[in-house]
């Protein structure tokens, strides 16, 4: 039996009694603490612990990665058909890999090394896009028209690596007639398509032989009157010949011929593609053979191919370990995945390539960060701030108050780890050496109608094979914010524009 103690209380009275005198009230009295107040108060503390998740540690393999022809090989055995594809009238399917490509001149670098290269041209992309939002540069008006529900559905494989290209994920896809099969980067920040082609003004290194369009029947160039070459945000004219150029802001650009081709996904072909045939292309792009722009401007792929597939795609970003299982890059009613959560897209009347959402607060061990308010990450009338989705940036960026609150606030839940030295733009990192799994904070994104509760491997990633671990958030001075592909990994990201929403599916590479 617990004693009697002795407490006093302050009562302030309500507004509403308007009779009551306008001071505290003070009460002494004896209170005893019954057994059953205290059992209530132990299941009221315990509803609002904090909420973990297991982290399985798996740190960077200390062996140099694997080049680019294994998956070479393997792709080219699908394509001649192992019985095991799906009906090409009614889905196209092809695998999705994540391997450590590297370009001819990094094949001896280790693992270590093209991680820290790659948050290098990680920063590099995420400041291109920040910097195009902020100028406010229309790159396209937004496409119209009905969209058609029905047609052949269509999918490509996707590859990833560590030091290729301007983004991480690939896919192998057949350019002109007959096809010659070549690595593209995904992009979803950009809009216009492109390959190298000979002759080469300045070509870079890429890992299959340059595209020749005299060889293919079905290229053929556009006029500079014609509507296709209007489209283009700053054409050129060469002998009457339309002429396209690209700038990326991070000071890669490709220029050359505008064209129409032919585009061979397995063996769907989709005719007619608006495609670039760069004859100068340098900067950041190595590897990769040039760029399939996903974005939802005009001459975007998925925008030029709507009527085909309903406007509508998904991939699904395989684990950043050469070990992962394959999964695909879908086109077409396919692509909508049944246990997706949506939220809308939001439009930027300034901007019309970028896919931009709403995103309203962020939990930590299933408690909202109060701090982080949606007002944050709010798209103003004139274009600034907002959040995009973003295949080719790796590190979610966050504007700078939301990045530390959420921050501060995942430090407080992992109190427990030993903390390790910064690495490179991350400023949370642990040293988890000598352990296989551990305890960590759970981080669910909040957008408006869905909620994204992240695997605890794509926010706490290895970045050695010493057993650090760094939490895969980043800051940004900039307005924009940013998702990026680790926060994706492992989900179906369904980009459905005749829906105008994007939608995420966990566990959707199976």
């Amino acid at each position: 039996m617990l004693s009697p103690s002795h407490y006093h209380f302050t009562i302030f009275p309500s507004p509403n009694l308007c009779k009551m005198e306008e001071k505290p009230i003070s009460i002494s009295f004896l209170f005893t603490f019954p057994s059953i107040f205290l059992s209530l108060f132990a299941i009221s503390v315990s509803s609002t612990s904090p909420q973990y998740q297991t982290l399985v540690l798996n740190s960077l393999p200390n062996s140099e990665p694997q080049s680019l022809s294994w998956a070479t090989e393997d792709f080219e055995a699908q394509l001649s058909g192992d019985g095991s594809n799906p009906d090409p009238d009614t889905t196209l399917s092809v695998q999705l890999h994540h391997v450590d490509l590297v370009s001819p001149s990094s094949f001896n670098a280790t693992p270590h090394a093209l991680f820290k290269l790659r948050l290098q041209r990680d920063a590099a992309r995420a400041k291109a896009l920040s910097d195009l939002a902020a100028a406010n540069i229309t790159v396209g008006r937004r496409g119209g028209g009905h969209h058609v529900v029905g047609s052949r559905d269509f999918s490509s494989s996707v590859t990833s690596g560590l030091a290729q290209g301007s983004g991480e994920y690939f896919t192998r896809l057949g350019v002109g007639t007959p096809p010659k099969y070549a690595y593209m980067v995904l992009d979803t920040g950009s809009d216009v398509v492109w390959i190298q082609c000979s002759p080469c003004k300045k070509c870079y290194t890429q890992s299959d032989p340059v595209f020749d369009p005299t060889k293919s029947t079905s290229f053929l160039g556009v006029s500079c009157g014609s509507p296709l070459c209007r489209r283009l945000d700053s054409p050129g004219c060469n002998r009457k010949k339309c002429l396209y150029q690209v700038s990326y802001g991070d000071g890669s650009f490709t220029v050359g011929d505008f064209s129409t081709e032919t585009l061979t996904f397995r063996k769907t072909r989709v005719n007619n593609v608006a495609l670039g045939c760069g004859h100068d292309n340098e900067g950041l792009f190595v590897g990769a053979a040039g760029l399939l722009g996903l974005g939802r401007g005009r001459l975007s792929f998925p925008t030029q191919a709507g009527r085909r597939f309903g406007r509508k795609f998904s991939y699904c970003l395989v684990d950043r370990s050469a070990s992962s299982r394959p999964s695909y890059i879908v086109f077409g009613e396919s692509a909508v995945s049944r246990t997706a959560v949506f939220t809308p897209l939001v439009n930027n009347p300034k901007l019309d390539t970028f896919y931009y959402v709403e995103l309203t607060g962020i939990s930590v061990g299933g408690t909202r960060v109060p701090s982080i308010r949606p007002s944050l990450f709010k798209l103003d009338a004139a274009g600034d701030g907002g959040v995009i989705v973003d295949s080719g940036t790796s590190v979610t960026r966050l504007t700078r108050p939301a990045y530390v609150a959420l921050r501060d606030s995942f430090r407080m839940g992992a109190a427990n780890l030993k903390r390790a030295p910064d690495f490179s733009l991350f400023d949370t990192c642990f040293d988890l050496s000598g352990k296989t799994e551990v305890k960590v904070p759970t981080v669910v994104l909040h957008f408006k109608g869905a909620e994204v509760s992240l695997p605890a491997s794509n926010y706490l990633i290895p970045v050695d094979s010493d057993g650090t671990f760094c939490f895969a958030f980043a800051g940004t001075m900039s307005g924009l914010s940013i998702i990026g592909n680790i926060q994706q990994q492992g989900f179906r990201v369904v980009f459905d524009l005749a829906g105008s929403r994007l939608g995420f599916a966990p566990r959707g590479c199976a």
